[in-house]
């Protein structure tokens, strides 16, 4: 009853704002710092926005966690605090784990390969979140992730007790694997983190590292492209279903021109974000050896998992990536 309750009060909220010929405001939470291209690419929508539906939707982007933290933003939207949001969709993958579909070690580990494989997940995780009261305008992936620690690392004997920041279950599960003890820290929080000893090392894209200046508390950087997770933007359901067909096509169009930009230009600062990690004394190099052995059977590991957790409908999404 109570998602009927939020569907209702949502719709009829959005409706008047249209018919009397003013603009909705609506405030857009996102979770990483304004300078990150997730954040630039949001306020790149938030003018599309405007433009394609002539002005009847005005979005402000509210970067760095500033309205919301990351891991209230997802229901912030559902319950219809605010009508739309971005966060990193493996984030809810504790939720139901078909929301990790991106965080499958080393199955599309190209930007080619990780279109295809959205593509392949798009229908049942969309489906899911419609049941939430969510709809999915657009996603948008990072670069590849890899290992941040502030030694060098060649086996898991080098990382027994290390303390790692985790952002799902998939980055937890990595790091008990490798004797870790994972520590939850949203992205906002990582500087902090780092200086006070909470956090030692963690899986991200360079531009985590970028974004946090991580050079300021560690050394090295091996590159693993374990996954390509993505952000997403979710839109309230009943916010949605209130709208007209025209705005509703102005909102869409903008979000899917928005995220082919987006992962283009994710495609384009992936080598800049290696440059400058060295260009500020920090080590990156291929992960090798032993290193990259464990690493690889942890994610055989994981994948069998992945599979065992979501059944039928994780196996159809594998089965249609891979045909």
């Amino acid at each position: 009853m109570k998602t009927i309750t939020i569907l209702a009060t949502t719709t009829m909220l959005a409706a008047p704002a249209l018919a009397d010929g003013h603009a909705q405001a609506w405030d857009m939470p996102m979770a990483y710092a304004a300078s990150n291209f997730h954040s630039e690419m949001g306020e790149v929508f938030a003018d599309r926005v405007r433009e394609y539906t002539d002005g009847a939707i005005d979005i402000t982007v509210h970067a760095g966690g500033s309205l919301f933290g990351g891991g209230d933003i997802k229901r912030a939207v559902q319950t219809g605090q605010v009508p739309i949001g971005e966060r990193l969709m493996s984030a809810h993958s504790n939720e139901s784990a078909l929301f990790g579909w991106d965080n499958v070690p080393f199955a599309a580990t190209t930007f080619e390969d990780n279109e295809a494989m959205w593509q392949a997940a798009k229908p049942v995780v969309s489906e899911e979140l419609e049941a939430q009261n969510l709809h999915v305008l657009y996603t948008c992936p990072w670069p590849g992730q890899g290992f941040y620690f502030n030694k060098a690392v060649e086996s898991s004997d080098d990382t027994q007790g290390v303390k790692f920041r985790s952002y799902n279950t998939a980055t937890a599960t990595f790091a008990e694997e490798l004797g870790m003890v994972p520590v939850q820290v949203e992205a906002a929080e990582l500087s902090q983190a780092l200086a006070t000893g909470v956090a030692e090392a963690f899986i991200s894209s360079g531009a985590t590292g970028y974004d946090r200046k991580v050079w300021e508390h560690l050394t090295h950087y091996y590159k693993v492209e374990a996954w390509m997770p993505r952000n997403y933007v979710l839109v309230n359901k009943g916010v949605w279903d209130g709208l007209d067909a025209a705005v509703q096509d102005g909102l869409t169009r903008a979000a899917e021109e928005t995220a082919a930009d987006c992962m283009a230009r994710s495609e384009e600062l992936t080598n800049f974000y290696y440059d400058e990690l060295e260009a500020n004394g920090m080590t990156v190099t291929d992960a090798s050896g032993t290193f990259a052995e464990e690493l690889q059977a942890i994610g055989v590991k994981m994948t069998e998992q992945w599979l065992a957790d979501t059944g039928e409908q994780g196996q159809a999404i594998m089965d249609a990536y891979r045909n």
